[in-house]
C-alpha cells in the first residue's frame, strides 16, 4: 500500500492496532484518529474579548462483541500508546479467536477543496471582519445599542480504518461568523441575529457580504421594536425559506435515526411504508450538499456521504443508519455514524437535512393566506421523540393580513406534533434554502445543516401573548 505522508497514523501501524484490538476475538474493530485546530474571536462593543487558538489530537478504539462495545481513547498517537488504547478496548471480548486484518481503501482520499483554510490565514485578517460587521450593523441605525460578533474556523483532518478493511481520511474545514444586536427603543430592549457558515475556507466571505450578515441582525432587532404581541390558539403559519427546516430536523429527524427506531422510541418506530405526511413532503438527508455546515467526504465511520430519501412524496421509506445498527439489520450504513471527536463513540445523526422544492410562488402562498403568521427566522426548540410533540420560539415572525405581511410581532413559540405538522403542510415553493446549525444528542454536538423552501402549515398553536 501506498503510504500518504498526510495520514495521522501509518497504515501498517493501522493494521497492528487493529489486530490487537482483536486479539480475545470480537465482532468489529474500528480505530479513529483525529488533528483538529482551530481559531476563534470574538468582539462585543468594539473590543476584542477573545481570541483563542487550539489544536487537539488523538484516536479512540473500539470493539464490538455483540451488543457490548469496548471504547478507550489516548491523546498517544505513537504505538504504545495505541496498542495500549487497543489493549484496553479488547477488554469487553474474551475466549474468541483473534483476527487479522487487511486494511483496502475506500473512495480515494478525499481532501479539503478549501483555497483558504482558517490555519493558513493570519489572525489579522480575522479580526478585520469582526470590525466590518460591527460598524455595518451599527450604521444601520440609532436604536443599535450593542453589538456582538464573533468568528470560527476549523479544520478537522481524520482517518478511519475497520476490521472490515476499511481505510478512510477526510480533510474538513469550516468557517463561520454570526452578529448579534441589541436594539432599545420606547417599547424596550430586542434582539436580532443573523450568521452564515460552510464548510469551506476564508473563500466564504468572497461570496458572502459581511455588512449584509450583521445588517440583516441589525434591521431584525430594530423591526422588533414596533412589534406587537404574537397572537395564541392555532393559526396557519408560513416559513419563510432556510431557517424553518430546523422545526423538521428537530420534529421528525430525530425520530428517523436507527438508534430511536431500535429502541422503540421514535413515533416512527415500524411505519416504513406508511404515509406519514402530506404528498407535498420529500425530506432527504444528504452529507455530501455543496458547501453546506453538515457536509464531509466520509463520516466518522468511515463511510461516503450518503443521500437517503426518509420521506418521499408523504410515504415513509427509510431510516438513517450508522454501521453497528446497520450491522444488526443485515444492511449498509446510510453514512451517518458521527461523532464530536474522537474521545466520543459515533452515534447515528443527522448531517444535512431537507424537505425539497415544490412548485409553488412564496409571494402567492402569503396571499392566499387571509389570516396567519409569517415566520421569517425560527430559533431553537426541542422535541419528544416517542410522541413527536415539539416546541420552537420564533425570533422574526409578521402578521398575515388580507394576503400581505403586517406588524412583526414579538417572539413567539410554535406548538405543535411532527407527524401532524407534516400532514398539514399544504403548499410548497421553490425558492429552497438552507441554514447552518449545531445538533446535540446525547452530550454530543456536531455541525448540520438545515433546509427547506417557503411552506404553508395549515394549523400551528402560536404560543402568544394576544388573542387570535
Amino acid at each position: 500500500m501506498t503510504v500518504d505522508a498526510d495520514m495521522l497514523v501509518d497504515p501498517d501501524l493501522v493494521q497492528r492496532v487493529l489486530g490487537r484490538a482483536l486479539q480475545r476475538g470480537g465482532d468489529f474493530a474500528e480505530v479513529f484518529a483525529e488533528d483538529r485546530r482551530a481559531t476563534s474571536a470574538v468582539l462585543d462593543d468594539g473590543r476584542i474579548e477573545e481570541l483563542a487558538s487550539g489544536r487537539d489530537r488523538g484516536a479512540g478504539i473500539r470493539v464490538v462483541v455483540g451488543d457490548t462495545t469496548g471504547f478507550a481513547h489516548t491523546a498517544d498517537l505513537s504505538e504504545a500508546g495505541l496498542l495500549a488504547a487497543a489493549e484496553a478496548a479488547a477488554s469487553v471480548a474474551s475466549g474468541g479467536t483473534p483476527r487479522t486484518v487487511a486494511l483496502g481503501e475506500r473512495g480515494g482520499r478525499p481532501r479539503s477543496g478549501a483555497s483558504r483554510p482558517g490555519d493558513a490565514v493570519a489572525k489579522a485578517d480575522k479580526i478585520a471582519l469582526l470590525a466590518r460587521a460591527d460598524a455595518a450593523a451599527r450604521s444601520a441605525g440609532a436604536a443599535v445599542a450593542q453589538v456582538s460578533a464573533s468568528y470560527g474556523d476549523s479544520r478537522r483532518r481524520l482517518l478511519v480504518a475497520n476490521s472490515d478493511g476499511v481505510l478512510a481520511v477526510d480533510d474538513q474545514v469550516r468557517t463561520r461568523l454570526a452578529v448579534s444586536v441589541v436594539a432599545v427603543g420606547d417599547t424596550g430592549r430586542q434582539t436580532g441575529f443573523e450568521s452564515v457558515a460552510a464548510t469551506t475556507g476564508l473563500e466564504l466571505f468572497d461570496r458572502t457580504d459581511v455588512a449584509e450578515v450583521a445588517g440583516a441582525a441589525a434591521r431584525r432587532a430594530i423591526a422588533k421594536l414596533a412589534a406587537r404581541p404574537a397572537p395564541s390558539g392555532s393559526l396557519p403559519v408560513v416559513l419563510a425559506s432556510g431557517s424553518g427546516g430546523i422545526l423538521f430536523h428537530e420534529a421528525c429527524g430525530h425520530g428517523l435515526e436507527a438508534d430511536h427506531i431500535a429502541k422503540e422510541t421514535s413515533v416512527y418506530t415500524g411505519r416504513v411504508g406508511e404515509r406519514v405526511a402530506s404528498p407535498l413532503v420529500t425530506l432527504v438527508d444528504d452529507g455530501g450538499v455543496g458547501g453546506e455546515w453538515g457536509t464531509f467526504a466520509v463520516d466518522d465511520e468511515g463511510h461516503p456521504a450518503g443521500r437517503t430519501v426518509l420521506i418521499e412524496n408523504g410515504v415513509l421509506v427509510d431510516y438513517l443508519w450508522d454501521e453497528v445498527r446497520a450491522r444488526r439489520e443485515g444492511r449498509r450504513s446510510s453514512g451517518n455514524g458521527r461523532r464530536q471527536s474522537y474521545r466520543h463513540l459515533p452515534m447515528v445523526r443527522m448531517t444535512n437535512t431537507f424537505l425539497l422544492d415544490g412548485d409553488a410562488d412564496p409571494d402567492e402562498i402569503v396571499a392566499q393566506t387571509p389570516h396567519g403568521v409569517y415566520v421569517a427566522k425560527l430559533g431553537g426548540g426541542q422535541v419528544n421523540t416517542a410522541t413527536g410533540d415539539f416546541v420552537f420560539g420564533t425570533t422574526e415572525a409578521y402578521l398575515i393580513e388580507d394576503g400581505h405581511l403586517a406588524e412583526p410581532l414579538r417572539d413567539a413559540n410554535l406548538i405543535g406534533n411532527g407527524p401532524e405538522v407534516l400532514a398539514r403542510i399544504d403548499a410548497v415553493a421553490g425558492d429552497f434554502a438552507m441554514t447552518p446549525g449545531t445538533c446535540g444528542k446525547d452530550g454530543q454536538s456536531v455541525p448540520v445543516g438545515c433546509g427547506q423552501p417557503t411552506l404553508r402549515i395549515s394549523a400551528v398553536t402560536i404560543g402568544g401573548t394576544a388573542g387570535a
